[in-house]
């Protein structure tokens, strides 16, 4: 049994961002039905968006790219992007659509956002950060928060990751996210910058240690409960990633043990069959409004790891909601191969 009281937290946490564990951003995984499927398993959980760069929100379709169910909040909105007032400008958008936080990408190492000037690269001109939370700040009244790394390539010193974050904190953002990596731009994919460079927990712990006033969230590397409660010994909080996805149901766990004890109030697990049918239900909702049943369903596949029956359920779901016409009623009938798991 973990021991979940964290009775030496380093500092109070401000009530804006009372939620300790947070929803990764990730690429083509955190959409609106990953979201939705979260929010069912975990009421507290802060929920982030995928990265939508400030580009296309101005000349896309921003219903497409920003709509969220009501049921998602508090849901942040990522952006990338390093032009201040086109960053402003589809924050403002953003804010206008109900988003709780704007993000900026200040971790993402893959070519393809480096070529557009974004992404980690930007650790280097932090006076540029610097302008775009101030511009997002002059015509929005939510938080700002940035996600970076621990560096950059050569330069991944603790000080020049702390004059990185002392320089955009000077322009407003209290609230950062530290990937406990750093990025090697130019030399590694993007996977391989989620593995290859080593974890540096104590750089970020450090960090929030200097900087009492900021809300610090720590992010990499973090597979299970027992990290998590030990993460918040020594940081504001917790932003979880690909495990997340692989096993969703662990948010329902976390939810349980660590973020309902905020309140003193113990939630009970929900069952897994009955998260199947709220999606059932989500499910024929979003249909008529244009859904793919598999766009839904693709999401859901981690729900029984490691519960006796998952790999039958797995093999029947994403063959079942690919089929031509198929619809919601597969997701109850794919609880035959698991009702007996709970």
């Amino acid at each position: 049994m973990i021991d979940i009281a964290i009775a030496d937290t380093k500092k109070p946490m401000p009530e804006l961002f009372a939620t300790q564990i947070a929803l990764a951003p990730m690429m083509q995984r955190t959409d609106r039905h990953f979201r939705y499927l979260l929010r069912l398993l975990s009421p507290d959980l802060r929920l982030y968006t995928e990265m939508v760069t400030s580009r296309a929100i101005l000349h896309g379709d921003p219903e497409r790219l920003l709509g969220f169910s009501d049921a998602e909040h508090p849901v942040a909105l990522q952006l990338g992007g390093s032009d201040p007032a086109e960053l402003a400008h589809a924050a403002r958008i953003g804010v206008d659509f109900g988003y709780d936080e704007i993000n900026i990408n200040i971790g993402c190492p893959s070519d393809r956002v480096a070529s557009g000037d974004f992404g980690a690269c930007l650790m280097d001109r932090p006076k540029l950060v610097g302008e775009c939370v101030a511009a997002i700040n002059a015509v929005t009244d939510v938080p700002v928060s940035v996600k970076t790394r621990c560096g950059i390539d050569d330069h991944d010193s603790y000080e020049f990751v702390a004059n990185f974050i002392a320089t955009v904190a000077d322009a407003g953002c209290q609230f950062f996210i530290v990937h406990a990596r750093k990025a090697i731009l130019g030399g590694l994919s993007p996977k391989e910058n989620r593995n290859i460079p080593p974890l540096r927990y104590p750089m970020v712990y450090q960090l929030s240690d200097d900087f009492p006033d900021l809300r610090m969230l720590i992010n990499g590397g973090i597979r299970d409960t027992a990290a998590v409660v030990d993460h918040l010994r020594h940081v504001d909080g917790v932003m979880i990633g690909r495990q997340a996805y692989k096993e969703p149901y662990w948010m329902a766990e976390l939810q349980s043990t660590v973020l309902s004890g905020e309140s003193g109030d113990v939630m009970q697990l929900p069952l897994r069959t009955e998260i199947v049918e709220k999606m059932a239900d989500y499910a024929e909702q979003e249909m008529a409004r244009g859904a793919r049943l598999d766009q839904i369903s693709r999401h859901m596949l981690g729900l029984y790891a490691g519960q006796p029956g998952a790999r039958r359920w797995r093999q029947f779901l994403s063959t079942s909601a690919n089929l031509k016409n198929a619809g919601p009623g597969i997701f109850s009938e794919s609880l035959k191969f698991v009702e007996r798991a709970y």
